[in-house]
This record gives structure tokens, C-alpha cells and sequence, in this order.
């Protein structure tokens, strides 16, 4: 399976945030994550549209869109627009999570499914071959530059092995605190698509430090 390294730029300076979209550019990341925060899902509010709509001018790395809100059906339409390569919503947040997957793939793009620290991954298992990615929170949502959560580990395997016994051809990527003092073990557990935010943005070289990461994933 192959591997990927998707900056978060909700560790970005937003006064610079064109110059540091372009660096990603001229980086080795594959995708951009962009977090979208509503203040009610999570305690802490991001950017709407407006902003999205400038940074999708800069970006030409694909988007890896990852909705913190609440009733996301209400968006998907939305945010499919910007033709993202993944768009994940909460399994917390959906009531009707299968029809909701379904929905984001209506419009051709990879539906993920995102688990908070405390949700089992038992919750996955009527659904896991139909989500496209599984995206594990090692930290709790809502804000960037958090402390990795150790049992995320466990839960990583716990998911790997879901994919494999289900025969589901799922990523599984995972969010929060990952720089180089534990993305060996995160990707030894199963991961494949890492999340990276304050160990690329508020380092002193973007693009050396995603180059550096990208060594360790490859």
C-alpha cells in the first residue's frame, strides 16, 4: 500500500498563509489537510468558505478536507465542489453514516470516516468496506499542536486488522502530534497517510522538514 504525507494547515501562520500553501506546493507532501471547524463539534472554530475558497487558488496539491461539524450532509455539496481527493466526516456527528458516504461519493471523491479518541472501533465494522479511508484522531479535535495520544497505536492495529479480515481496501490515515520521534510506530502499526501540522509549519524550513518526514515514510 502505498504511503502519503498530508501537511495540516491549521498549523500555518494564516498572515502568510498563500506563501506557506506555496512552499507546500514545492514541497514532497502529497495532499493538504484542512480542517474544518465549527465551534459546536468541536470547541474551537477554523475558517469557512471564504478563506477555502483563496487557498484553493494557491493549492495545487490535492485536498484532503476533514469536517469537525456537526450535520455535515448539509455542506457535502459544498465542499465536494473544491474536488478534494478525500472528504472525511465524524462518525459521532452522522446519524446515517452509510447514506452519508454514499452521498460524498455521488460526486466521485474517496469518503473518509474520522473516530475520536474515546469511539471504539468496533463502531466501524457495518461499515468499513464502504469508507474509503478511516481517519484516526490521536489527539482530541479542535485545536493543532497536542500531544500525541500513545493508545492511538493500539487502535491503529485494531483498525488494520478490521481491513484485512473485512477485505476492504480502506487508508487509514491519523491525525494529531505525529513528527519524527513516533511516525515509525504509527506507520509499523498500519498507517499509511499521515497527518502532519506543528512538525511542519512551525519548523524553520517547511520544506525540508516534510522532506524529512517523507524519508521516514518511504
Amino acid at each position: 500500500m502505498a504511503h502519503f504525507l498530508s501537511p495540516s494547515i491549521l498549523s500555518a501562520d494564516f498572515g502568510k498563509l498563500k506563501e506557506q500553501i506555496e512552499l507546500i506546493n514545492e514541497s514532497k507532501a502529497d495532499f493538504i489537510h484542512i480542517d474544518i471547524m465549527d465551534g459546536v463539534f468541536v470547541p474551537n472554530i477554523s475558517f469557512g468558505f471564504t478563506i477555502l475558497d483563496s487557498l484553493v487558488n494557491y493549492a495545487k496539491k490535492p485536498l484532503d478536507i476533514h469536517l469537525m461539524i456537526v450535520e455535515p450532509d448539509k455542506y457535502i455539496e459544498r465542499f465536494a465542489s473544491y474536488k478534494p481527493e478525500f472528504l472525511s466526516v465524524h462518525i459521532e456527528s452522522c446519524i446515517h453514516l452509510n447514506r452519508t458516504i454514499n452521498y460524498i461519493k455521488s460526486f466521485n471523491i474517496k469518503a473518509g470516516v474520522a473516530l475520536n479518541p474515546h469511539t471504539s472501533v468496533n463502531c466501524m465494522d457495518e461499515i468499513i468496506t464502504d469508507a474509503d479511508m478511516v481517519l484516526i484522531m490521536s489527539v482530541n479535535p479542535g485545536f493543532g499542536g497536542q500531544k500525541f495520544i500513545h493508545n492511538s497505536v493500539s487502535k491503529i492495529q485494531k483498525v488494520k486488522q478490521l481491513i484485512l479480515s473485512s477485505k476492504s481496501t480502506a487508508d487509514i490515515e491519523v491525525d494529531g502530534g505525529i513528527g519524527l520521534q513516533n511516525i515509525d510506530s504509527v506507520l509499523k502499526a498500519g498507517a499509511n497517510i499521515i497527518v502532519a501540522g506543528n512538525s511542519v509549519f512551525k519548523s524553520q524550513n517547511i520544506i525540508s522538514s516534510v522532506q524529512n518526514l517523507k524519508e521516514r515514510i518511504i
